[in-house]
């Protein structure tokens, strides 16, 4: 199974400060091993809001504004995916990565969202 990790947080570190590098050295080092099991698809950083935008669709009509979005009070920074047999097994995983926060950047207030992804035969059922 599937399961993707959205990491959500203050993009402008207003109470935090910038990641520490070993942070970012440890965060290399927990997809470096969850490579060698071959349990991580795929993992990255999103760059500050400022650089995206969105496209939205509300009552027929589409709309496109640039970021940064500023109403935001947190934006998903980062994401994960991994192949892992159960929901209790991705929450560890998750914990792994919020730990290391918890350790090496004590300041930083943030979340891990742990979601399990439709397989490619699978989708929404209407109820």
């Amino acid at each position: 199974m599937r399961y993707m990790m959205i990491i959500k947080g203050d993009e402008n570190f207003r109470a935090s400060g910038p990641p520490p590098q070993e942070l970012m050295e440890a965060i290399g080092k927990l997809a470096e091993d969850a490579a060698k099991t071959g349990t991580i698809v795929s993992f990255g950083g999103l760059q500050h809001s400022s650089t995206g935008a969105t496209v939205r669709l509300r009552g027929g009509k589409l709309t496109v504004k640039d970021g940064p979005f500023t109403e935001a009070k947190e934006v998903i920074g980062g994401f994960s995916i991994y192949n892992l047999p159960s929901k209790e097994k991705a929450i560890e995983e998750a914990t792994k990565f919020m730990e290391l926060h918890q350790r090496l950047w004590p300041k930083w207030d943030g979340e891990c969202e742990v979601r399990l992804m439709y397989e490619e035969h699978e989708g929404p059922v209407t109820a």
